[in-house]
Parts: C-alpha cells; structure tokens; sequence
C-alpha cells in the first residue's frame, strides 16, 4: 500500500539527518485510528514521535482509515525521540552511551497490547476498554507477565513487512532479525538490523511475539 503523508510541525521532531542503522517497531498501546497519534504527538510537541505508523482495523464506519495504511509524519531521515533510554541503561550494560533515537527509524502498530481477561471471560485493554476475542491473541507462554494480547492485524503485518523491506533497502539496513523480543546488549550497542522497543528496555511490551509478527520477521 501506498504511504499517506500527514505531516507533523517541524518542532515536533528533530529535523537533523543522520545515517540510519536500525530500525524498531513499536505499539501504541491505543485504538486503531492512526490521526489521533498524530493530532496527540501535536499537542504535546516533546518531539517523542515515529516517522510512520501503521494502523489497525477502523472502529467504526465512518473512520478515514483502513486497516494496514502507512501514515508517514516526517522524513525517515530525520528523527525524533521514541526509545527513552537513559545513560544508566548503558552503564549497566557495561556499555557507552548512543543515542539511539538518531541513528533509527521508528515504526508504530496502532494496538493496545496486553489485555486482562475479566472473571467474566471478558478482554480488557488497561484503560478498561474491551477487545472483542477475534481481535484477541493467547501466547502459549507468557510474554512480560502477559498471556492474552490484543491481535495485529493481517493487513498491518503486510504493510509492515512492505514498509520494512523499502527501509532496509534504502539505508542499507541488514534486513537481520535477531532475539528481539528479549532485551539484549546486541541492539543497545547499536548493532544495524530490525529491533523491537523491548530489545532495549525490559520494561516495555511493545512488541510482542505475535505468531503472525513472527513469521513475517523470519
């Protein structure tokens, strides 16, 4: 699918260029609606974005999204804050200090992420929103603590395996998927490949080894 742009104020991001050696996916932990990240992002004008975002299946009828549209908010040359990794996070590590943001290109998945099933059989997002159990994925193992997880997309893996290979192709990036899913001192030294936002930080649950996600890394 073609990407839309929907561009960002130039204060909302870092308009610096540097070369690009990684690549991570993130997951909003929010609703499908791709705009509302954006218009968000806007207010808030910390210049903690990602250059794309790839939404999921529209809530409603009326939405002026489809499932699996890339919306592209600034050029992937430039960067903005998107990982928040302290210089303590390195030390532990036995690592120096990058800045890591610089040197990648972020991509979110419109997705709320874990979800808690209610006494009830009910899924729950954690702003008590519920998930409908055909948008709902069970892990055979438990990933961070959470066994049920609210389902990419078909449509948003596709977009994302296409937008990946375009990335990779234009900076040269290694299309090299290692153990993302599990914090590693192999992307905080800022090793070229295709990361998740948890290879850096074991506080984070975006993303998750979602079988589909998997299989389109592999």
């Amino acid at each position: 699918s073609s990407i839309i742009q929907y561009n960002l104020p130039d204060n909302c991001y870092n308009k610096e260029e540097f070369p690009k050696k990684q690549i991570f996916i993130h997951h909003t932990a929010g609703a499908s609606n791709p705009y509302s990240v954006v218009d968000y992002w806007k207010q808030k004008a910390n210049k903690i974005a990602t250059a794309f975002i790839i939404s999921g299946k529209p809530q409603n009828a009326n939405n002026k999204f489809k499932d699996g549209d890339i919306i592209q908010v600034f050029s992937s040359k430039y960067w903005a804050y998107h990982l928040g990794l302290k210089g303590d996070v390195f030390q532990r590590h036995g690592l120096p200090y990058q800045n890591l943001d610089k040197t990648s290109i972020a991509i979110e998945l419109t997705n709320y992420g874990y979800l808690i099933k209610s006494t009830e059989g009910v899924y729950k997002t954690y702003v008590d929103s519920v998930i409908a159990p055909s948008e709902v994925t069970e892990l055979i193992n438990e990933y961070r603590g959470y066994k049920f997880w609210h389902s990419y997309t078909y449509a948003q893996i596709a977009s994302l395996k296409q937008l990946l290979l375009y990335l990779c192709n234009k900076y040269n990036i290694p299309k090299a998927y290692n153990t993302i899913f599990d914090m590693n001192t192999v992307c905080l030294s800022g090793t070229a490949g295709i990361w998740s936002h948890t290879s850096c930080r074991k506080d984070k649950t975006d993303c998750y080894p979602h079988p589909a996600l998997l299989n389109m890394l592999l």
